[in-house]
């Protein structure tokens, strides 16, 4: 935890005759009216007279939550709050209902203590920096915001692209090492290091948003794969603004209306509802869908409502998380695909059908059926357009054929990678839920977590792959694709925790 102002922390909890001998402020009997215990209020009294908090500051909510908590606990939160430094919170009200919920957390832990000892940030390089540039700093417990927009700033807001993930920062690490590093790059517009409040680190990522789209691109090729302590090398990432959530475990007798109406209950801003019937039963949807919401933020708090393990849809658990942005290849790379990716095909359909029916148009060198969809190589690119512009929305074996460009293969060993990255996630967000939800229960329609597979094998996970595919890649991989962490969510712990691509993502803007 950092350390506090002056002489502030030596305040300390006080006991009850001591607190019947201490000289209150006013304050003191508003806090007892209130209903908080009386050497709770004696103890957040005594912090007043420090002025490192007014009682103004609190608003209803932190009260009402600190006059639920047992005096014990009540004490140590505000002995922790006491010992944090306050000098760029600004909402030091939602402060302190960040340490009381940290404090909950913590306390259910095995072996926790309740309260965290790690060093903070060197205050005097911040506010050095600070000084310097003429920026803010605003610190929650859930993440640090530096910046935002510049001071004296009259251009226009950074648009879509100037935006960079960092992965793999070491989590002792704070702005003091972060600034000086990536202002080399562009003038930064802002910067925000998230914060895990169980530990008092960071949680290995931030975002940092550059003034223009030059810095943001210059940063991912000066500083991805930078060394930027002995032996811990940071990546860099252009990062995607995401509006749309996976929502697995839905039951497969429910249609898009029905989601529809059933999701927009639990959060603002639905805009539509994306799922995927089976071929063979047009019925039943596959167990999975994808909630596009009009903005990232509101996404985000769909995210939040959705994922306490608290809600249910039709009695079934579900998992939410972000549905996974991937880089779309550039149009030179594009342009020299002599591969079709042809879905939605039923179970009738064989590799010689389709090799039949599309090298109509031109020699097919191979075709690969997995499931419901297909890879076909052509030997040129012009008979492969060409087949795609014929073939696409004609029905085969009594299902529309959808027919694209498959996106060439990203690099095997991070897919490997987030593999592995995935099953972590999914425990931690299991984990979290217990933590949370003291009445938690696995109810009989929530399968377990899927195991870890290596870059082979079939089975598991929740969300076919689906939309342009990578072709040249574990043609026998049936899996899903969608979970990943989103902004200011607390599941990101390894490099490219927000870009995950399990799988490539390429699912299409609307249902078929």
């Amino acid at each position: 935890m950092a350390e506090g102002n002056g002489d502030a922390a030596t305040v300390e909890p006080m006991d009850e005759s001591s607190t019947s001998a201490t000289e209150h402020s006013a304050d003191y009997a508003k806090l007892v009216g209130h209903g908080l215990q009386e050497k709770v209020a004696a103890q957040l009294d005594a912090i007043f007279q420090t002025g490192k908090l007014a009682y103004a500051d609190l608003d209803e909510r932190a009260l009402d939550a600190l006059k639920e908590f047992p005096a014990d606990g009540a004490l140590a939160v505000l002995k922790q709050f006491l010992d944090s430094s306050l000098e760029h919170v600004s909402n030091k009200s939602a402060y302190l209902c960040g340490v009381m919920k940290t404090y909950r957390q913590k306390s259910k832990l095995p072996g926790a203590s309740g309260s965290g000892s790690n060093k903070g940030p060197d205050e005097e390089k911040i506010r050095a920096i600070l000084e310097r540039t003429g920026y803010s700093l605003d610190v929650t417990t859930g993440q640090r915001k530096y910046g935002g927009p510049p001071p004296g700033w009259t251009g226009p807001q950074p648009s879509s692209g100037c935006e960079v993930f960092v992965g793999k920062i070491p989590k002792d690490m704070f702005e003091d090492e972060l600034i000086p590093l990536f202002e080399k790059c562009g003038k930064i517009w802002d910067l925000r290091l998230m914060m895990d409040p169980l530990s008092g680190l960071n949680r290995g990522y931030a975002f940092i948003t550059f003034c223009n789209r030059e810095g943001a691109h210059n940063s991912v090729r000066e500083l991805d794969n930078h060394e930027i302590r002995k032996g811990k090398y940071i990546g860099v990432t252009i990062s995607i603004n995401n509006h749309r959530l996976f929502v697995g475990n839905i039951p497969k007798n429910r249609g898009k209306e029905e989601l529809f109406e059933e999701f927009s209950k639990h959060a603002p801003g639905l805009t539509e509802v994306i799922i995927y019937s089976s071929p063979d039963d047009k019925k039943k949807n596959r167990g999975f869908c994808f909630l596009e919401y009009e903005s990232h933020k509101a996404a985000s708090l769909a995210k939040r409502r959705l994922s306490t393990g608290r809600i249910k849809v039709w009695s079934c658990d579900i998992i939410v998380d972000w549905a996974d942005p991937q880089e779309e290849p550039d149009e030179e790379t594009m342009a020299k695909v002599k591969v079709l990716y042809v879905r939605n095909l039923t179970t009738d359909v064989t590799e010689e059908k389709l090799k039949e029916l599309f090298e109509a148009h031109g020699r097919v060198e191979r075709v690969k059926k997995i499931k419901d969809y297909a890879f076909v190589h052509f030997e040129e690119r012009d008979h492969a357009v060409r087949a795609m512009e014929q073939l696409q929305g004609k029905d085969l074996c009594g299902a529309p054929m959808e027919v694209s460009l498959a996106k060439p293969p990203s690099d095997k060993k991070k897919k490997e990678e987030v593999l592995r990255n995935r099953e972590r996630r999914m425990m931690q967000m299991m984990q979290q839920r217990i933590v949370d939800v003291s009445d938690y229960r696995m109810m009989g329609c929530m399968p377990p977590p899927p195991p870890l597979r290596g870059p082979r094998g079939g089975g598991g996970g929740r969300g076919p792959p689906v939309g342009p595919r990578s072709y040249d890649y574990d043609y026998d991989y049936y899996g899903y694709s969608d979970y990943r962490g989103g902004y200011a969510d607390p599941y990101y712990e390894d490099y490219y925790g927000r870009y995950d691509d399990y799988y490539d993502y390429g699912y299409p803007a609307a249902a078929p």
